[in-house]
């Protein structure tokens, strides 16, 4: 095995985490090895040329306003260009119903409140409950993560039709996951951030590229920045030598640093967990710590995300996306236009069920005529139109659950073990399991590499309007 160049800084994983993590060290300075195992970047952010349909595929990954993270990230490596912002939103009910929810005028919070009050799909009833629900997080989210979300929806008496229309739909849109597994802190977060803190927090932004060309761009910022990025490598071991610096060893050459950033899975940092070794005077503390660590990894679970994509030969709609209310599919993305291909090039659509655990289970052929008895239910043209091709995509590790309880056996960046820092959306980073989570717990743990925890984190958004004076912040 042959020894390469010894840098500062080694990186293992090249998701959003370990890019936000190398990006950050890059650009303040430090030498950084990136390894990845893959043959290409982004993670579970990624996308691929699927040998059958012959087209490059991806799952969708979206991004908020209040992504500031992300977005900072997004501008540094230069394709903040790439993002299509959109500050509407139109929800689907079967029966042909469209209600749209737009940014007004009025200050925070109540930016909403003219599109809401007309909103077809809730009734009164519904939309003062819905008030009285989002008035619990004028001040911010819960400390706590007691509390489930549908619990949250019994306590404040919110009706079944806003459960149905609002509250569920972004509960799965955001957290992966049924309100009854996921905790109120975090959903708190969500809808404080979305619906009640600025008028800004809330906009919907959407790559207009594949993934992993959008996530290149970062790759190509470390490199630019004195940084190495290596693809297919993947790493066997870890040993903390004598003098304190760290050996990681691929298959066939062996990398040094004086720290390493384990910016992986939790399920994958745990499998290479029993090959970290480190030095006699940090053995017993390690083997001590190790479990604890094994334990709070043991504790996260998955939540799965089943794409359906469709290549028709006309266009199906004038939407570029929708939220699809009171079927299986939720999300409704129309590729194609917000790519702006050519008309004359029909429609690419993706769509999107998500906590999709029961698909796990079904074939295919299952999954697709689900998806398309649904679909024309809302787009009648689709009956006219000739479905050319057609993909599933299931990820059935797409996002960890964040169930209630759950902060505890999330870890922070820092380890007990000097040198070695975790990276992930599961680890410590006051986010749910999404690209700006990744991006946190990467510069999070970039800055804890360097003494300084906060120094790398882009501030948050910041309340607007009358948030100014109702708002903790």
């Amino acid at each position: 095995m042959k020894d390469a160049e010894h840098s500062d800084v080694i990186v293992v994983g090249a998701g959003a985490a370990g890019l936000a993590a190398g990006s950050a060290l890059a650009l303040a300075g430090k030498s950084v090895t990136v390894l990845e195992r893959k043959p290409y970047v982004g993670g579970r952010a990624y996308s691929y040329e699927h040998p059958a349909l012959e087209e490059v595929v991806d799952s969708q990954h979206v991004l908020l306003g209040c992504c500031t993270n992300l977005i900072e990230l997004c501008e540094q490596a230069g394709i903040a260009g790439k993002i299509r912002w959109y500050d509407e939103q139109t929800f689907l009910e079967p029966n042909g119903n469209a209600s749209t929810i737009v940014t007004s005028d009025l200050p925070a919070p109540f930016h909403f409140a003219p599109s809401f009050a007309s909103m077809s799909m809730l009734g009164w009833k519904d939309k003062i409950g819905v008030a009285r629900g989002l008035m619990e997080f004028f001040r911010g989210y819960p400390a706590e993560d007691a509390e489930s979300v549908e619990h949250w929806m019994k306590r404040t008496k919110q009706t079944e039709l806003s459960i149905r229309h609002f509250w569920s739909p972004i509960v799965m849109a955001t957290l992966n996951d049924r309100p009854a597994h996921c905790s109120t802190r975090y959903a708190g977060k969500v809808f404080h951030e979305l619906f009640v803190k600025s008028s800004t927090g809330g906009r919907l932004g959407i790559p207009t590229v594949p993934l992993s060309e959008f996530y290149a761009a970062e790759a190509r910022m470390i490199e630019a920045h004195g940084g190495t990025v290596r693809l297919r490598a993947s790493v066997e071991g870890l040993l903390q030598e004598g003098d304190e610096r760290w050996r990681v060893n691929t298959a066939d050459v062996g990398y040094t640093a004086d720290s390493v950033i384990l910016a992986l899975p939790f399920e994958q940092t745990q499998k290479l967990l029993p090959a970290v070794r480190v030095n006699e005077e940090y053995a017993g503390r390690f083997e001590e710590t190790k479990g604890d660590l094994e334990l709070k990894m043991a504790r996260q679970m998955h939540s799965p995300f089943t794409s359906i994509l469709l290549w028709y030969d006309r266009e199906i709609t004038d939407l570029d996306h929708a939220w699809l209310l009171d079927t299986t599919i939720e999300w409704f993305f129309h590729k194609s236009r917000i790519r702006r291909y050519a008309k004359e090039k029909g429609s690419y659509v993706e769509l999107v069920i998500a906590g999709s655990k029961a698909q796990l289970s079904m074939s295919r052929e299952e999954i697709l005529s689900s998806a398309l008895r649904e679909l024309e239910m809302f787009f009648p043209a689709v009956r006219q139109a000739k479905l050319v091709k057609s993909g599933v995509l299931k990820e059935a590790r797409a996002t960890f659950s964040v169930t209630t309880g759950l902060d505890q056996f999330r870890p922070k960046q820092e380890t007990e073990w000097p040198g070695l820092f975790l990276a992930g959306d599961w680890t410590a980073t006051e986010w749910p399991s999404t690209m700006e989570g990744g991006v946190r717990s990467g510069r999070l743990a970039a800055g804890a590499v360097v003494g300084d925890a906060m120094r790398f984190m882009a501030p948050e958004i910041p309340a607007s309007g009358l948030m100014r004076w109702f708002g903790r912040e």
